[in-house]
């Protein structure tokens, strides 16, 4: 028995392995048909194999804290629509290259909801990246300056689903504005964006200084978005 456990984690195989292991030591293995012990044995290595997907998944998108879509507050004042979120969860939205914008006042919650997309997407086998847009900025600065702007664009232009947090919190100057716009171009009908913001889409077009950009950004974000609107105080005051 040892000697095929370790026949199949040289053929990486470690989660059949695994599997047999906690047969032999539960000593179900005499009572399986070759059949079931097959199918229990395959389980095991697809279980393994998903999960660690899933862990590789959550380190690479770089999400500032954990959030899930079952610790969603449906609270009425929050002016959530439950089902609206639950049919987001499905992950159809990234499958269809859509978008979705996350407004609300300081504190409600805009990112815990952003990121719980994110995690749910993360199950589902997706890649995702979450960023500030502070961070974001620093990123593509740094990816300049190391002549890898195309490669990081690229990049970023093949991830599923990327989530934008605390945008419209500072400005962008003109190159910025730019870059931007190239990411939200590459993703538009094609991969899923997710915005949060403090700022109404209303105001969005006043953080471009180029109307032209402005013009594009809203085209490509506002008419085709799934729109959530957080209501009521801070969650952090209320806490």
């Amino acid at each position: 028995m040892e000697q095929i456990k370790s026949e199949l984690v040289t053929l990486r195989l470690s989660g059949m392995a695994e599997t047999l292991g906690m047969l032999e030591e539960s000593r179900k293995i005499q009572e399986l048909s070759l059949q079931d012990g097959l199918r229990l044995l395959l389980q095991g290595e697809r279980d393994q194999r998903e999960s660690k997907r899933y862990a590789r998944l959550l380190k690479n998108a770089g999400f500032r804290y954990q959030a899930s879509i079952e610790e969603v507050s449906f609270d009425a004042s929050r002016g959530l629509n439950k089902s609206q979120i639950l049919s987001l969860a499905t992950g159809n939205y990234i499958r269809n290259g859509e978008s979705i914008l996350i407004t609300g006042a300081t504190g409600c919650g805009k990112s815990f909801i952003a990121t719980s997309f994110g995690y749910q997407a993360c199950k589902q086998g997706f890649s995702v990246n979450y960023f500030s847009m502070q961070k974001l900025m620093a990123k593509i600065k740094i990816a300049r300056i190391e002549g890898v702007l195309t490669k990081y664009f690229e990049k970023l232009a093949k991830t599923d689903l990327l989530i934008f947090d605390d945008f419209g919190i500072g400005s962008m100057d003109s190159q910025q504005q730019l870059d931007f716009m190239e990411i939200i171009e590459d993703r538009h009908a094609r991969k899923a964006t997710v915005i949060a913001s403090q700022m109404p889409p209303a105001n969005w077009f006043d953080l471009f200084s180029d109307e032209t950009i402005a013009d594009a950004f809203m085209d490509r974000m506002i008419h085709t978005s799934h729109r959530i609107e957080l209501k009521g105080d801070s969650l952090r005051k209320k806490r």
